[in-house]
């Protein structure tokens, strides 16, 4: 893979020279003719090492080499500057710019310096990939369950970390910490020291999803200025995390399944297959089986994925972790905000642990976080909690009868069953409520996105209530 290399420089002769001399020595060469322009540059594409003139016509060589420092710290830095401005090189040297060059340029000094350089942020990269995993390991939000749900999950994540391709499927509803499982099963494989890279899938659109994952050759489409290594190259010989795989799209699933199959892809736009020893490690919140009924999830993906599967369940059905994350939680926020709460009342304890925490350990933090943050005191007292812990009810806001569904489906039947005609009733009417809504409140084209004549969906919205809204 070609070292991409930014050129920045206001002299048109100069600049063009300059890149078709990178070109021809084997680099990727990017240009810029102001440093608003190279700052635009280097945030998006993420140049290995940047050529930077000290005198720009909209700012300072320097100014740019501050913002650059700030934002991309592991980016390497080459001045360029006049005789003259020796004195205000050292100054950028002392800004941490890696070395300058003076005009007029003395090519086989710039590409040794050049080459020096790239070899520093090789370097600087694998300093910052240490401390990143060090982080990993001590990751604040880590603390040892002591439920037997938890100890049997551990026991399976220590042994399916000794196995280092096996693909896992990480279940559970938001908040309960499959991030931190994820973490964990690398942390114990023979992968440890090798990256360990995570893209939330809910959170980015298909074309850019597929280029985050695959990378993308320059020119696939309109704002591919150059060449882009996606997270599964990046991840070679490491872990690959994908939280909330259920909403990827069924073109990605496609690509992605002939990824664990052949464990090899082609960028987006390239014609190399590139070959890759990945591990897969997916998660969700939803019931993967009832989007394989809906089509729109892929069933031998699915089946590729879970080879095991871990289901993390709500810190409400494991009560006996509730005290240890509460303790963790008031020595974390403690320390950051100079406090010292070192009890709780008993009635808040009992408050906390009665109340069902439907955002999980997540939830609790944040609750700690805000006591911690605008309480006065040394005990954690039941006035300093939110009214619904106190009441020991879920906030006002309702789970959808979709997802009540996903999750009775995914569960063994609890002792008092479930209430079906209100379950039911509650997805029938969120499925015509859907419908009616993307039908522009036309009934006869809402019918037939659910597959009705009119008069029966006219017949269920009068039953629902429906028919006057």
């Amino acid at each position: 893979m070609k070292p991409v290399i930014l050129l920045v420089d206001d002299e048109d002769t100069i600049r063009l020279f300059l890149e078709k001399t990178l070109r021809e020595e084997g680099y990727e060469a990017l240009t810029a003719a102001t440093g608003a322009e190279a700052l635009e540059i280097t945030r998006s594409e993420l140049p290995d090492l940047v050529l930077l003139d000290l005198k720009l016509p909209d700012t300072s060589g320097l100014e740019v080499l501050r913002q650059i420092k700030e934002e991309v710290p592991e980016v390497c830095v080459i001045m360029l500057t006049a005789f003259g401005d020796i004195e205000t090189a050292v100054t950028a040297m002392k800004k941490q710019a890696f070395d300058f060059v003076s005009k007029p340029v003395n090519l086989e000094q710039l590409l040794i310096t050049i080459e020096k350089g790239l070899e520093s942020r090789k370097l600087t990269r694998e300093l910052f990939e240490l401390r990143r995993r060090f982080k990993l390991d001590l990751g604040d939000d880590y603390v040892p369950g002591e439920s037997p749900q938890m100890k049997d999950i551990y026991e399976v994540v220590k042994r399916v970390a000794q196995s280092d391709t096996t693909t896992v499927l990480i279940q559970g509803e938001s908040g309960t910490g499959k991030e931190m499982i994820a973490t964990m099963i690398h942390r114990y494989s023979s992968r440890r020291d090798q990256p360990f890279l995570e893209i939330n899938c809910a959170s980015l659109p298909e074309e850019l999803l597929e280029s985050e994952l695959f990378g993308h050759e320059k020119g696939a489409f309109t704002d591919a200025k150059s060449q882009k290594v996606g997270l599964l190259e990046l991840a070679n010989k490491g872990t690959l995390f994908l939280d909330e795989i259920g909403e990827m799209s069924l073109t990605i699933q496609v690509k992605l399944l002939r990824v664990l199959e052949r464990m090899s892809f082609r960028r987006v736009g390239g014609t190399k297959d590139i070959k890759v020893s990945v591990r897969i490690i997916s998660a969700t919140n939803s019931d993967l089986e009832s989007a394989i009924m809906a089509k729109t999830f892929r069933e031998d993906l699915y089946y590729r994925l879970k080879v095991v599967p871990v289901f993390i369940p709500p810190l409400r059905e494991r009560k006996e972790d509730i005290y240890l994350l509460l303790k963790h939680f008031l020595n974390h926020f403690n320390k950051q905000f100079n406090k010292d709460f070192h009890e709780v009342e008993d009635s808040a304890y009992d408050a906390i642990l009665n109340y069902p925490w439907p955002g999980n350990i997540r939830e609790l933090k944040n609750m700690v976080e805000r006591v911690v943050l605008l309480e006065d005191d040394t005990v954690l007292r039941t006035d300093h909690l939110p009214g619904s812990i106190r009441q020991g009810t879920a906030p006002a806001k309702e789970i959808s009868s979709m997802r009540r569904l996903e999750i009775a489906l995914s569960r063994p039947f609890p002792e008092d069953g479930v209430a079906f005609e209100e379950l039911m009733g509650g997805v029938e009417r969120e499925l015509i409520e859907k419908a009616m809504r993307e039908a522009g409140r036309n009934q006869s084209q809402a019918a037939r996105y659910l597959r009705l004549n009119r008069d029966k969906i006219r017949y269920r919205l009068k039953n629902l209530n429906m028919d006057e809204e």
